[in-house]
């Protein structure tokens, strides 16, 4: 155990946010996602919703100020402009953070981009939509 560490920061998990670099980014995405067919390093948070795991992950993660939205969100299918209960309370804990609002990005973009993720972890959220990407900046 280490202090002042949210629980839900697996050793895996802290050795992946510890390893990746600026303009690097980490997945989080929803039990329905193909997380093992698409992801270089897969952590898995089975039973964990998609927000604690953002929250807990943002508790430590810098992030990138040199773009303008350092998170993206899956668009649901066939409705671009719908909001899920998953995808507002994904924007909303960005908020609270004091982070910008996540871009919305089409489902199959949304798969490329996480693919090319330097982790992806894969959360037990049941909700449709519970995916996030956030891209790691730097402390100054």
């Amino acid at each position: 155990m280490l202090k002042h560490l949210d629980p839900l920061l697996s050793p895996d998990l802290l050795y992946a946010l510890a390893s990746m670099g600026h303009g690097d980014t980490i997945a989080l995405v929803d039990a329905n996602f193909p997380g093992t067919a698409r992801a270089r390093r897969l952590i898995t948070l089975p039973g964990i919703g998609a927000v604690p795991a953002l929250l807990a992950v943002l508790s430590v993660l810098p992030l990138d100020t040199f773009v303008t939205a350092p998170a993206q969100t899956m668009q649901v299918v066939g409705d671009a402009a719908a909001m899920t209960e998953a995808l507002a309370d994904l924007g909303r804990a960005m908020r609270d953070c004091g982070a910008p609002e996540p871009e919305p990005i089409e489902r199959f973009a949304f798969y490329e981009a996480a693919a090319q993720s330097f982790a992806i972890v894969q959360t037990g959220e049941r909700r449709l939509y519970g995916n996030i990407i956030v891209r790691k900046g730097v402390i100054g």
